[in-house]
Parts: structure tokens; C-alpha cells; sequence
């Protein structure tokens, strides 16, 4: 190809880009407009009108170039090139739509804009007889696809997962976890404008134990026992302001509850099975929700907010 040809070829992708760019979008907003003022069967008048009003203007673009494109040596060669790019480019339009849709940051209004114009002129230079233009257009092709599905949704996705820790982040004096008793594991944990609640449950499904753990903020100066108790249920305070409660169930068995201070928040630990020296080994493993720990937890769906 002579530079002569290059330049014009260049000239005619960059005429394609351009046109495409400023009139794709209007196109578009039009067709919103349109369904947003009178439902989807308003659409069809600006169809009707602006589709055919596109490709004339696409058809228009090809002229300079009908002696650097086979298909638009001639008028009707001309409209058929038209349709062909607009058919392929809208369909790289509405993937980028699609890839919008799905949180693909696809820069600002303007750059949004002139990626518009982009899936038709690699749509044209599939058209141009030249090696190296197929070639290029290749290469944005494939550039675009493992953006748009690869590249792309994996940054949205990290952004999400940012996003969602710097919300649980906002709570930050409340999230406390402590190390699972053995044989047991973190199954559940859920966040709330005033607490963090977590549920260990047993490794094993056919033997049952289970540990709540509560943090809280503080509802009182210190941990003390209710004036008025239920029947089976005794409570004492020892000298470091550490509260046990212990109930009596029907089983025969005995729910232990322990409830101490930990810096700004009150801590709770409750279980039918697991013992009080089990429960305070609990409370003594407590320390700050690391955004490892946090990231885990968001990724294997164990944790739920309610704020």
C-alpha cells in the first residue's frame, strides 16, 4: 500500500470514527427519550427515521475511499458497505452497553462517547484489502473482548469487594473475631449499625455444638446482673467486671454466658456446649477483624450486614 493509500485509508476510518461518534450517541438518546416518554412503541418512528438517516451518512463516508475499497465502487456497493458496518458495529456497541451494565469502567462521559464510534471503524477496516489493517483491526478486536469480559468485570469486582469493606470499615470498633474452639468453625456472621454477631458451629454435622459471640456497644457502664432473674438462672460478677450467667435448661443441660469489656465494646459469648473455660479461651483470642479475614468472609458469603 502507497502512502498515498494510507493516508486515505487512514482518512476513511477516521472520517467512520467520527461520524459514527457524534451521531450513534444522539441516535441512542433519542430511542431513550422516546420510550421514556411514550413506551417502547414510540421507538419505532426514531428508528424508522434514524437508522436509514445513519447509513446514508456511513455510505457518505466511504466516497473518498472507492478506489481504496472494493465494496464502494459504487453507489449501491456503497449503501450494502454501509448496512454491513452499521449491522457490526452496533453489535460491538451494545457489548459495550452490556459491559457498561456490568460495572466495566469504561472512563468518563467523553471518552464513553468516542468509544462509540470505535466498533464501526473496525468494522471498516475489515473492508480495506490490506494485510496490516485486518491485522489491526484483529488486535482491537481482541483488545476489547479481553477487556470487556476479562479484564474489565475483574476490576469491577475488586472494586465491589473495596467498596463492601470500607462499608463493614465504617463499624470498625465492633468488628472483633475470635479464634474458632476446636472442632468448631466460623459458619455465620452478620453486622448490624450497633453490633457483630458470629456463629461457630461444629465441623461435624452429626455431632452439634454451636457458640454465639455478640459485640456490642456498651448499654451500660459496666457489666451487671438484672435485678429481677428467671427461675434456673443465676448470675454473679467477678472483681475484673466480667459477668457470667448460667441457665438452666430443660434438657438438663446449662447454657453458659460470659459478657466482658473489650476496649470500647461489650462482648458477649454464649453456648450449650461448649464449657466456660472454653468460652473465656474464646474471649481471650479476640482481636480486630483483619481485611484478610474480612475479604474471606465476603468471598465465601459467610457475612451479612444490616445497616
Amino acid at each position: 500500500m502507497t502512502s498515498g493509500r494510507r493516508a486515505l485509508t487512514a482518512l476513511h476510518l477516521l472520517l467512520v470514527w467520527a461520524m459514527m461518534a457524534a451521531t450513534v450517541p444522539v441516535l441512542g438518546f433519542g430511542l431513550v427519550m422516546a420510550a421514556w416518554g411514550g413506551g417502547e412503541g414510540a421507538t419505532a418512528p426514531v428508528l424508522l427515521l434514524g437508522v436509514p438517516l445513519t447509513v446514508g451518512l456511513l455510505a457518505a463516508t466511504a466516497a473518498p475511499v472507492r478506489t481504496v475499497v472494493p465494496l464502494c465502487g459504487s453507489v449501491p456497493q456503497r449503501l450494502g458497505w454501509a448496512v454491513s458496518v452499521f449491522v457490526l458495529g452496533t453489535l460491538g456497541v451494545l457489548a459495550g452497553v452490556a459491559a457498561y451494565g456490568g460495572d466495566v469502567d469504561l472512563g468518563g462521559a467523553r471518552t464513553r462517547i468516542a468509544l462509540t464510534g470505535a466498533p464501526y471503524a473496525v468494522a471498516a477496516a475489515f473492508f480495506v484489502p490490506s494485510r496490516w489493517v485486518r491485522l489491526g483491526a484483529v488486535t482491537v478486536l481482541a483488545a476489547g473482548v479481553v477487556y470487556g469480559a476479562f479484564i474489565g468485570p475483574a476490576q469491577a469486582e475488586q472494586r465491589r469487594q473495596e467498596a463492601e469493606v470500607a462499608r463493614y470499615r465504617g463499624h470498625a470498633e465492633l468488628l472483633y473475631l475470635g479464634a474458632a474452639p476446636p472442632g468448631m468453625q466460623l459458619s455465620r456472621a452478620e453486622a448490624g449499625p450497633a453490633s457483630f454477631s458470629v456463629d461457630y458451629r461444629g465441623v461435624r454435622e452429626d455431632a452439634f455444638s454451636y457458640v454465639a459471640l455478640t459485640v456490642r456497644s456498651p448499654l451500660t457502664p459496666t457489666p451487671r446482673c438484672p435485678d429481677l432473674r428467671e427461675k434456673g438462672v443465676t448470675c454473679a460478677v467477678d472483681a475484673r467486671g466480667e459477668m457470667r450467667v448460667i441457665r438452666d435448661l430443660p434438657s438438663g443441660r446449662h447454657a453458659v454466658t460470659l459478657v466482658r469489656r473489650h476496649r470500647k465494646a461489650e462482648v458477649e459469648v454464649t453456648s450449650q456446649t461448649l464449657g466456660e473455660p472454653g468460652l473465656r479461651r474464646l474471649l481471650n483470642t479476640l482481636h480486630p477483624l483483619s481485611d484478610e479475614e474480612l475479604e474471606n468472609l465476603l468471598r465465601e458469603q459467610k457475612l451479612n450486614h444490616s445497616f
